[in-house]
């Protein structure tokens, strides 16, 4: 994790994978965190990852479609920084943010799209623009759609149930979400995974082969390095955890304690200190 944070650069934009609270590379998250790494870009279907980065001051602006948390509706670091306006923010409709990630993916400057007519969207973000289809029907103009500019990215960062060693990444839950279009998208794109394997070793049907070799610049096995999202069918998220987390950031001094027993040292001391939380609690929830 320090050799791919330690590529990065401050400035830089990043693409984070996964969706709300469900499969995020939060172990890379937690590393650049750690780092000196400041003025980020982030492109994300956002979860416990913006609110994070929001928490430590790295991000300058983000581009999603929502922060949630899924089971707690908005991401509470990400809603104070909105509200201290000490983040810039360009929101876009869900399926905008897809046809971005698709037209960056493909290396298109844009792609059109009904999603986003007629809705605040339009008024949020002023600087989009529309276009005429040049395919209407015999005497009529063509329809006119949203252009979505490509989402592009420097680097994206993905977390994959399975990854073997050449870079091939595997999901095994029921939704693999946009990460295959993260990878596509960004000029290089790193994998962290559950459990790192053999080539040749990872089985189930080949369309949970979701990122190819091709697309991945390097791969980190860090097992739990999801929690405390979803990262079924390994891991469940950690509600309580995420409770806690939750809680902790409605409150400065709770916040500076949760920062100091989970946050002020590396992942494994990270992982020690959630286990010890939730044996004093006798509450299961991680590994």
């Amino acid at each position: 994790m320090e050799e791919i944070v330690g590529s990065l650069e401050s400035g830089t934009t990043i693409g984070i994978g996964g969706w709300g609270s469900r499969r995020k590379p939060m172990a890379l998250v937690r590393a650049i965190c750690r780092s000196a790494l400041e003025n980020l870009t982030i492109i994300s279907y956002g979860g416990p990852d913006v609110g994070l980065l929001c928490a430590a001051g790295k991000v300058r602006r983000l581009v999603a479609p929502f922060v949630t948390l899924d089971s707690v509706p908005l991401e509470p670091h990400f809603r104070a920084a909105r509200q201290r306006g000490a983040i810039e923010l360009t929101e876009y409709d869900e399926g905008m943010f897809m046809f971005g990630l698709l037209a960056a993916a493909h290396r298109l400057p844009f792609l059109p799209t009904r999603a986003g007519l007629g809705s605040d969207v339009m008024r949020v973000n002023p600087d989009l623009r529309t276009v005429r289809s040049p395919y209407g029907a015999a005497g009529q103009e063509g329809e006119e759609l949203v252009a979505v500019p490509a989402l592009t990215m420097d680097v994206a960062l993905v977390h994959m149930d399975r990854a073997d060693t050449r870079g091939n990444g595997q999901y095994l839950g029921p939704d693999p979400y946009l990460d295959d279009l993260f990878a596509k998208a960004a000029t290089r794109c790193y994998v962290s995974c559950e459990r790192l394997v053999d080539p040749g070793k990872l089985d189930g049907p080949p369309q949970s082969l979701l990122i190819g070799r091709m697309h991945v610049a390097g791969v980190v096995e860090t097992p739990g390095g999801g929690h405390f999202t979803d990262c079924g069918p390994d891991l469940g998220r950690d509600e309580a955890f995420q409770r806690h987390y939750a809680a902790s950031a409605a409150d400065p001094e709770a916040w500076a304690a949760f920062a100091e027993r989970f946050l002020s040292g590396d992942e494994a001391a990270y992982r020690e200190a959630v286990r010890r939380w939730h044996d004093e609690r006798g509450q299961e929830g991680t590994r």
